[in-house]
């Protein structure tokens, strides 16, 4: 069993490479329970990949369509509820030329581009479309930074804003 929270697997020699094949995904409750604790979501989410699946030149498949979610994640400030509308284009080249990452760090050249193997999981493509259109610091329009706070956004106080001035102070000083 895979470790992702949702897979939908399609078998390269189930798909005709004359026309576009459809693909229309909707996870059930269980998978979308799964996502949502995936990806730090309070609810789990209302999500639909669809779109089709073409032969392209070089014996390579193409995965194109459009994401369409309905999220709720923690305020970064009062911890509330906070609901996004997701509607993001989704494209993959899946290439028998491409190979996988090796190492730790590696640098891709192009990220719509997938290394091809005997299946296309169009399941991990919604839930990796679906991580990157979240927003990283979701926060409520009513939401206010506690008295004493400071908001990175505010350019009013300079001493904020160069936490390290001190530390430059110090190593300026000929101690020894």
């Amino acid at each position: 069993m895979s470790s992702a929270p949702f897979t939908h697997a399609l078998r390269l020699s189930q798909l005709s490479p004359r026309r576009p094949n459809p693909v229309d995904l909707s996870p059930d409750d269980e998978a979308r329970a799964r996502i949502a604790a995936a990806l730090d979501l309070t609810a789990p989410p209302e999500v639909r990949l669809t779109g089709t699946i073409t032969a392209a030149p070089n014996d390579a498949w193409l995965l194109e369509g459009r994401l369409t979610a309905r999220v709720q994640q923690a305020c970064v400030v009062t911890l509330a509820p906070v609901r996004t509308d997701i509607d993001e284009p989704v494209r993959r080249l899946y290439s028998p030329y491409a190979s996988p990452p090796e190492g730790d760090e590696v640098e891709m050249p192009d990220d719509e581009i997938e290394p091809l193997g005997p299946t296309i999981d169009a399941g991990a493509v919604l839930v990796e479309a679906l991580a990157l259109a979240l927003p990283p610091y979701p926060r409520r329009e009513d939401a206010e930074l506690p008295e004493g706070a400071s908001d990175p956004d505010d350019e009013g106080d300079d001493a904020a804003r160069r936490p390290f001035q001190g530390l430059a102070d110090l190593l300026g000083r000929k101690d020894n």
